[in-house]
């Protein structure tokens, strides 16, 4: 594997331990204050951010000048995978709801990729990712089923 793509690979492991550990201290805030409320606190990593882009990153520059709306709907797409994932931790443990979080996430990139959507380039569906998907899928209902 070429140095990029194991950077890459890497990267991604590493974002999807620190999602799990997220999702759960997300879930024992929810049972400590309301899950809605639990997905407010959010709202700290995004004062935190605001303050490193007023401090360390010259400001605001040319936000909110891009013509695209939907640019600006993945803070809306986080509020929902995190209040989603963090009352779906209680019933299916860490394993199962990471297991579904990543075979919802595997679906729905085989479908933006097969399309080329959302500025992703066109990566047709093969009969190899369609197995893999299977294979992830059966693996989620074998976790969640014990």
């Amino acid at each position: 594997m070429e140095q990029g793509k194991a950077l890459a690979v890497g990267l991604a492991l590493t974002a999807g331990g620190v999602g799990t550990v997220q999702v759960l201290i997300n879930s024992a805030l929810g049972r400590a204050v309301g899950s809605y409320q639990a997905g407010l606190v959010s709202g700290v990593g995004t004062a935190l951010t605001l303050a490193l882009v007023s401090v360390f990153a010259g400001g605001f520059g040319r936000l909110g000048a891009d013509p695209v709306p939907w640019h600006y709907a993945g803070g809306v797409l986080g509020a929902i995978y995190l209040t989603a994932s963090l009352i779906a931790v209680r019933a299916l443990g860490a394993t199962g709801v990471t297991a579904a979080l990543i075979a919802g996430q595997l679906g729905f990139a085989i479908l933006i990729d097969q399309l080329g959507l959302l500025g992703a380039g066109r990566d047709p569906v093969t009969a190899g990712k369609l197995l893999g998907v299977a294979l992830l899928a059966a693996g989620v209902g074998l976790i969640v089923r014990s």
